[in-house]
């Protein structure tokens, strides 16, 4: 299965067409909280080369720090259940990247993934984060910048989808696994691929593309994240450039 393209929202392409590079490095600690093992993916945007680390396994209440240069636009996710085949390739149950290692090399999770989506700007500029469900739900993620001020002033604030959106998802949704239970839900847009769901053709406009029942199924367990293509105004957080590390928390509620 190919790889995915990374779409970001429209404040982060925007950030992305009007903030200049920058030397500035920020720090992002990705943890674990999870009671299971999960293999963090990065994948770079922008059309610019990938950071050194591109996956790795985390396990149960483990943490990992990578520092990253500004500007730079990306997104993280969780992939779960990963074992190795016949073959020696890694092979994942929910977020696979299909690179058959450890390390995504470039290559997006493969729908439903939850994730978490950040524009690092230069000094002075502004950083866009978010939580995205765009493209359907598997593991509970958080985005929480440490220190940082907002441009309209007041510490800079997480954002999160802590909720388990497998416990009752849509059965047309739900991803099952080998034991028959609900490992990931996809996105009305993932499973149907629909214009009216995945806001392309006709659709392709905020006046034309509106929630759908099940959009609000995903915002209505995560308030915080965005639950189809154009969820900006209540799901999209800046902080001033050059002011925040940031915290990316798998299971960052208690998760069974």
């Amino acid at each position: 299965m190919e790889s995915q393209t990374v779409i970001l929202p429209l404040a982060i392409l925007l950030a992305i067409l009007f903030q200049s590079a920058g030397a500035y490095a920020a720090t992002f600690t990705i943890k674990n909280n999870c009671p299971f093992t999960v293999w963090p993916g990065i994948l770079t945007g922008g059309g610019k080369p990938q950071i050194t680390t591109t996956g790795f396994e985390l396990l149960s209440k483990a943490s990992k720090t990578i520092d990253i240069t500004v500007s730079w636009s990306g997104r993280f996710w969780g992939r779960t259940g990963c074992t190795t085949d016949a073959t020696g390739r890694l092979v994942c149950a929910t977020g696979d990247c299909a690179s058959g290692q450890v390390t995504c090399n470039g290559a997006g999770g493969i729908p439903p993934t939850s994730l978490a989506e950040v524009f690092l700007a230069e000094k002075g500029g502004t950083d866009f984060y978010d939580i995205s469900l765009v493209d359907g739900f598997n593991v509970p993620v958080s985005i929480s910048p440490r220190g940082g001020t907002k441009p309209s002033g007041g510490p800079c604030v997480s954002t999160s989808c802590g909720a388990d959106v497998n416990a009752g998802c849509p059965p047309e949704l739900a991803v099952r696994g080998h034991g028959g239970g609900v490992i990931a839900c996809k996105s009305a847009c993932t499973a149907f691929n629909k214009p009216q769901y995945c806001c392309t053709g006709a659709y392709g406009s905020p006046r034309t593309c509106h929630p759908s029942h099940y959009s609000l199924y995903f915002k209505g367990k995560c308030p915080e994240a965005y639950s189809y293509a154009y969820d900006d105004p209540t799901s999209t957080y800046t902080c001033v450039g050059g002011t925040a590390n940031y915290a990316i928390t798998f299971c960052p509620k208690n998760f069974h």
